[in-house]
């Protein structure tokens, strides 16, 4: 047998020599694998809040529900590609990364006259995937924990922030305003645009093989080594693409909030960890998708507005969130263990 890197089933696909094709699921698995799972999920939270406030998504309030969804999905794809490159890699800097890219647009960029699009845009994103990019590098030629690099970076961002913009304020510029609007008689906002290029992002890395290379890496990384994978690149690349990916976030931040905060940044950050969770990747590395967490990054929007709608305080929301992570690792990981007992029977 041989393996190959596959983003749906993980880092590993078994090929048979009879036929030379990945051992395919059956349906059953597909039925019970973890996407499927917060996909099913999402659907009841969707009815449940649907029932609560029926206005939801009306024509009037659609627009704001997607705009404050925008961030948290961007933030939860930016978890993902260090988490799927492996030795543990939680980066917890991708919430204060989005509060920072946010804080420089509004307090740095807007008054040096570097506000519009052409020059904003590119050095936004251009911070997110330095910062990144500095992460994988400690991180894969430092040989230090990638939690304990992207606390200091989460440590060093938010003190960042405050230092140059110590309480909110400011205006986003026009192009910013600009994606606040709608598109479709106003159901659509433009901000959906900053998910769209983030997909794009991903749809090209998995189209010229880096996605599969993550994977290799976080499966196993001193085998990847041996075949000729240059794991050091791989990790900065992975964590590189997610800071560019927290670097939309805080775009997207921006459409949100219309302004300059330097302390919202923060807030995003376990719910990021837990909508990795519970889309159903390894948090150790090697297997995952992003379909996933994008499915985890809404349900626990869904959660939050059913609270809302319920009328229960809003400080229970991070106790929602702790207890949603610890159910989601238990859960992903019993299917996990069934899965793979399921695969290696059917590769037999």
């Amino acid at each position: 047998m041989s393996a190959a890197p596959d983003e749906a089933g993980g880092a590993t696909a078994l090929r048979t020599p009879r036929a030379g094709l990945p051992a395919r699921r059956s349906p059953a698995a597909l039925r019970h694998s973890p996407v499927a799972v917060v996909a099913g999920l999402v659907i009841v939270l969707l009815a449940v809040n649907l029932g609560l406030t029926p206005s939801m998504l009306g024509g009037r309030q659609l627009p704001d529900t997607l705009n404050l969804l925008v961030p948290s999905v961007l933030v939860a794809m930016a978890s993902v590609p260090s988490v799927m490159s492996g030795r543990g890699g939680i980066d917890l800097s991708v919430g204060p990364l989005l509060g920072f890219v946010n804080v420089v647009v509004v307090a740095v960029l807007l008054p040096h006259h570097l506000g519009g699009a052409w020059a904003a845009l590119p050095i936004a994103l251009g911070i997110g995937a330095g910062v990144g990019l500095v992460n994988g590098a400690v991180v894969a030629y430092g040989r230090l924990q990638p939690v304990v690099v992207t606390l200091g970076s989460y440590l060093v961002l938010g003190g960042a922030s405050l230092v140059i913009m110590p309480q909110p304020a400011g205006a986003d510029p026009s192009w910013i305003a600009y994606l606040s609007g709608s598109w479709l008689g106003g159901y659509l906002p433009r901000s959906v645009l900053l998910v769209v290029a983030g997909l794009a992002i991903w749809a090209l890395l998995r189209w010229r093989g880096a996605i599969a290379l993550i994977l290799a890496t976080g499966s196993e990384d001193r085998a990847a080594y041996t075949s000729g994978v240059r794991t050091g690149r791989v990790l900065c690349l992975a964590y590189a693409v997610g800071g560019l990916f927290a670097g939309l976030a805080g775009l997207g931040l921006g459409v949100l909030i219309q302004s300059g905060d330097p302390s919202v940044g923060t807030q995003y950050t376990l719910p990021a960890v837990a909508a990795v969770a519970l889309g159903g990747n390894v948090l150790g590395g090697g297997r995952g998708t992003l379909t996933g967490p994008i499915l985890g990054a809404v349900s626990l929007f869904l959660i939050q507005t059913l609270l809302s709608g319920a009328r229960v305080s809003s400080l229970w929301i991070q106790v929602v969130y702790g207890v949603v992570l610890l159910a989601a690792l238990a859960v992903n990981s019993s299917l996990a263990t069934r899965l793979r007992g399921r695969q290696v029977v059917e590769a037999l």
